[in-house]
């Protein structure tokens, strides 16, 4: 049987007094798909937009699930009953670990969660910088900033590409060794293309914010194309935009803003490919970091459901892509796959003609699906590049890999 439920965030206060029998109370940002109805069977819950949670409706909750766009610092919980904090997000930036520490919060995110949907929103901005520019991927070196979930499955995917990949971790390189890591010096020196999957710390010594500075870019050798899909505050926009403009720079793909969502109109104009905010949105990566919200609020207060899992809502549906190969190199062969699971200037077009929406633009961007989603019905296409699409994630379909 479902709890009463609040109807309205106007009615929170009233419906969330503690009467004799207090059930869980948790605040959820209502943009967090595939979560309505399940926890309502368990706990008293309230939805709404994650930027309108304020301290006088946290007051009473007992846990809040939220995105990036909800700042959990004292600011929010000082007078909060609040002993949960889940973060439906791969970054964790926005809740201030250590005041949830003093105060004896307990907090969890969703490492992880969307590093599929990143990895293929970096391929189709590949793809298609590559056929802007007329060039060719194999053989291009990318260097790989921050190699955590995210930045692994973007190395496999360009070793896949036939790219020379190069890799920068400081953090991963102390505990592990050098091995594969190399320095940041020798990207600046080689790489063709420098993608971004750092944490934002904005202090101490693996400070990330403000990385791409005007001192990282005028060390460039060469005139490479930058990404960033991990935080806006890495890139120092008005050096990145000076360096577009004279030239440092071959181009840039930007989904990370400083200032979200007041975006720098400027640097939007310079960029090859602008995005609100939306490397990681994929059905896939949502459920992923839903599910994981949900079991870790479970495990805490002992809900009985930690093996939940999103179902139906067509999300697992297979579809399939037709691939012909005929009179087609490997790279374009890629390419028609990569970019028929995602058509990433789309997004672009959108938030150039609305940069005033970009928060809009967000919330309601179309859920993609992920390479694994899509079996692939290939005609004329030899086994070096089935292997490849089997590489990126695809399936084949009949006989092939």
């Amino acid at each position: 049987t479902m709890l009463p439920q609040c109807s309205s965030r106007d009615d929170a206060q009233q419906c969330w007094s503690a009467p004799p029998y207090r059930p869980v109370k948790i605040l959820i940002d209502d943009k967090i798909p595939f979560l309505k109805g399940v926890l309502e069977s368990f706990a008293e819950v309230l939805y709404l937009p994650g930027v309108e949670m304020t301290p006088e409706l946290v007051r009473h909750a007992d846990a809040l699930i939220i995105r990036t766009r909800t700042t959990c610092g004292e600011r929010l919980l000082k007078e909060s009953a609040v002993k949960y904090i889940a973060s439906a997000t791969i970054g964790a930036d926005h809740i201030d670990a250590e005041y949830c520490r003093k105060r004896g919060i307990a907090w969890s995110n969703a490492p992880g969660c969307n590093a599929g949907a990143v990895c293929q929103y970096v391929a189709a901005a590949l793809f298609a910088c590559a056929q802007k520019k007329f060039l060719q991927l194999r053989g291009l070196t990318i260097g790989i900033v921050g190699v955590g979930h995210v930045g692994e499955r973007v190395a496999s995917l360009c070793q896949a590409l036939g790219m020379q990949v190069l890799l920068n971790d400081p953090p991963r390189e102390r505990t592990e060794g050098a091995g594969a890591f190399t320095t940041l010096e020798r990207l600046q020196q080689d790489a063709d293309i420098i993608s971004f999957h750092v944490p934002l710390n904005s202090a101490g010594e693996f400070a990330t914010r403000h990385l791409v500075d005007d001192g990282f870019l005028k060390r460039l050798r060469k005139t490479p194309l930058l990404i960033n899909t991990c935080r806006g505050e890495v890139f120092d926009t008005a050096a990145v935009r000076t360096a577009l403009a004279f030239g440092r720079l071959s181009g840039a793909v930007i989904d990370c803003w400083e200032d979200e969502p007041k975006i720098d109109l400027e640097l939007l104009e310079k960029t090859d490919i602008g995005t609100p905010h939306i490397a990681g949105y994929s059905r896939d990566g949502k459920a992923n970091g839903t599910m994981m919200s949900v079991r870790a609020v479970s495990r805490f207060f002992q809900l009985g459901i930690d093996d939940w899992k999103p179902t139906g809502q067509g999300w697992q549906d297979p579809t399939s892509i037709q691939i012909d190969g005929q009179n087609k190199d490997q790279e374009r062969v890629l390419a028609d796959a990569v970019l028929a699971t995602y058509d990433i200037l789309a997004g672009d077009r959108n938030l150039r003609t609305a940069p005033g929406s970009f928060e809009q633009l967000r919330n309601q961007y179309p859920l993609r699906r992920e390479f694994h989603n899509y079996r692939i019905e290939a005609r004329n296409i030899d086994k070096t590049a089935l292997s490849a699409l089997a590489k990126i994630g695809f399936r084949m379909s009949g006989g092939h890999l």
